[in-house]
């Protein structure tokens, strides 16, 4: 699943298959983020369960995402096929209020990947956790089974390259098929998640597959949660680095730095869209926009026929070896 090698093309789905009509939509560098509640997210989901629809998917991005949605084309290509994208970092909140838009609130992978297995246990559902650090997975079905004793889960914690060969991925696919689950929750780590959902995970019949990262690690207490009000003033990030410097440093330090260029550029591009956009209410570009309604037809088809062949292009440059 290298970032250069071609995605296959996937089931043919309908989507979006969680997003309702209407939902605002904001977009933070490559990734279109849906504003949405928790409670939304996670009523969407169990209703899709409930209906028996096609397999589905959610993803939860972070800065990390936004800093390699610019760098990695076929993950754009995943992005613009899920069927819920949820803010899980307040760096994304904060960068729609810069933007002058609004993202409702923080819906992180930690919570809503809580109160989805509190919601299975009730009723009915079976999940699955599917990666992880070793034994993070286990331990943390164990402490689910304790707060929710009804809970029907299944763990598998698959090695280091898995997805480099046809075996490894049959295994974890054979494992996950058996098993049958109503929710897969997979801890794959950003990119690797979103790309095995889609080339993978979406073809096991599984109703609703989400990218959790290190869920897993802090519900089973490998890695401690901050405490709530580092969470409520957004300095989670802080803590995890203070915590793993040597694991953390890049991430949080340079993808930082990388993150706010990204969303400076962004909303320098937006003042000119938007001052554009007021030219052009006021009629500034009436005479010019006549004009274009006005070319010949053949003109008009070839500049629509250049425009069309240079979007295939891109398209083809971004699944190409």
């Amino acid at each position: 699943m290298n970032k250069n090698v071609a995605l296959s093309p996937g089931p043919i789905l309908e989507r979006p298959l969680l997003r309702r009509a209407g939902m605002p939509r904001v977009g933070i560098g490559y990734a279109m983020v849906d504003s949405c509640s928790s409670a939304e997210a996670c009523a969407a989901i169990v209703s899709h369960i409930r209906k028996g629809g096609s397999p589905a998917f959610v993803i939860t991005p972070n800065a990390q995402h936004i800093v390699l949605l610019a760098k990695d084309r076929s993950l754009r290509r995943i992005y613009e096929r899920a069927d819920l994208v949820v803010p899980d970092g307040i760096s994304l909140v904060l960068a729609s209020r810069l933007y002058g838009r609004s993202l409702r609130e923080r819906v992180t992978g930690v919570d809503i990947f809580q109160t989805l297995c509190g919601i299975a246990a009730d009723e009915n559902l079976k999940v699955f956790l599917l990666g992880g650090r070793p034994s993070s997975a286990e331990l943390t079905a164990q402490v689910l089974k304790q707060k929710f004793p009804r809970l029907e889960v299944d763990t598998y914690c698959p090695p280091i390259g898995f997805e480099q060969t046809e075996e490894g991925i049959r295994q974890v696919n054979d494992v996950i098929s058996e098993a049958a689950p109503d929710i897969l929750f997979v801890a794959l780590g950003a990119p690797k998640q979103e790309t095995w959902i889609y080339e993978q995970g979406l073809r096991l019949s599984v109703p609703v597959s989400i990218g959790v990262g290190g869920t897993f690690e802090i519900v089973s207490g490998v890695v401690p949660r901050a405490p709530k009000w580092i969470q409520n003033v957004g300095c989670e990030w802080l803590y995890r680095l203070c915590r793993e410097p040597r694991r953390m440093w890049r991430r949080y330090l340079i993808g930082n730095i990388e993150f706010v260029v990204i969303i400076l550029s962004q909303r320098i591009r937006r003042t000119f869209l938007e001052a554009f956009v007021k030219l052009i209410d006021r009629e500034s570009f009436a005479a010019e926009f006549t004009e274009l309604v006005l070319l010949p037809e053949q003109r008009l088809a070839r500049i629509l026929s250049a425009a069309a062949a240079h979007k295939l292009a891109e398209s083809r440059d971004s699944v190409a070896v």
